[in-house]
């Protein structure tokens, strides 16, 4: 005689709620993957292969540095009049106007004249805050962004966010790496473009929580203390 299950068993009471909990989890894991994945073709989509000029000159300049030739692209605008002055934010504490210069000699004249340094930014936010600072103190309603165009899009989020009154004209810098390779052949590349990714993510849900009025990083957060680090080049910057 063939035995057949007894429904009021331990086992057929616990097994419908471990297969419905496991349906739900793949399923979640699954919705997640495919939102994260079109995000990140969303993001690639404005990313620029090519630098493109300003399409208007701007009050003043802003560069955020960390970003191989995002200076001396940001003097080039300077030099050709597309703003008034520039300020180069995340330089190191220790350095100055001389070792800039050092790494751009035919500029001396305009860091005489007409650039200001930031030594305070520490990330993309706090470069934000002093941008804000310059800004107001100069009177200025209109920055050129220089920074390197797989940063662009945070630092976009970041600046809007930090002066909502200010126009912001983004111009992105395309690295030598970018231009000579696709990057889904390097895994270098494609690395670093997951991770700004997940960082302009944060960015995004931190400034939406922020303008519904759930601030849970305060500005001053930002503002990172520790012991000195070594002397670095005088446009060093994490971003």
């Amino acid at each position: 005689m063939s035995l057949q299950p007894d429904d009021n068993s331990p086992n057929a009471l616990v097994a419908p709620p471990r297969g419905w909990l496991r349906a739900t989890v793949v399923a979640t894991l699954a919705i997640t993957f495919v939102a994260a994945a079109a995000g990140f073709v969303a993001f690639l989509s404005q990313l620029r292969g090519v630098e493109i000029r300003p399409a208007r000159k701007a009050d003043g300049i802003v560069v955020l540095t960390g970003g191989s030739s995002r200076v001396s692209d940001a003097m080039e605008l300077l030099a050709a009049g597309y703003g008034k002055r520039l300020l180069i934010s995340g330089v190191y504490p220790t350095n100055d106007a001389s070792d800039i210069s050092r790494s751009l000699p035919d500029s001396q004249s305009l860091l005489g004249c007409c650039v200001d340094l930031d030594r305070s930014a520490v990330n993309t936010r706090s470069n934000a805050a002093e941008a804000r600072r310059w800004a107001r103190e100069r009177g200025f309603k209109s920055l050129i962004v220089v920074t390197s165009n797989y940063h662009m899009p945070r630092a976009v989020v970041e600046l809007s966010h930090a002066m909502p009154g200010i126009m912001l004209i983004p111009f992105a810098v395309v690295g030598e790496r970018w231009r000579d390779e696709p990057w889904w052949t390097s895994g270098a590349t494609f690395r670093l473009l997951l991770s700004e990714y997940a960082k302009y993510v944060a960015a995004e849900m931190r400034v939406r929580l922020a303008n519904a009025g759930l601030d849970l990083m305060p500005e001053l957060a930002d503002q990172a203390g520790g012991s000195p680090a070594p002397r670095r080049p005088a446009t060093a910057q994490a971003n």
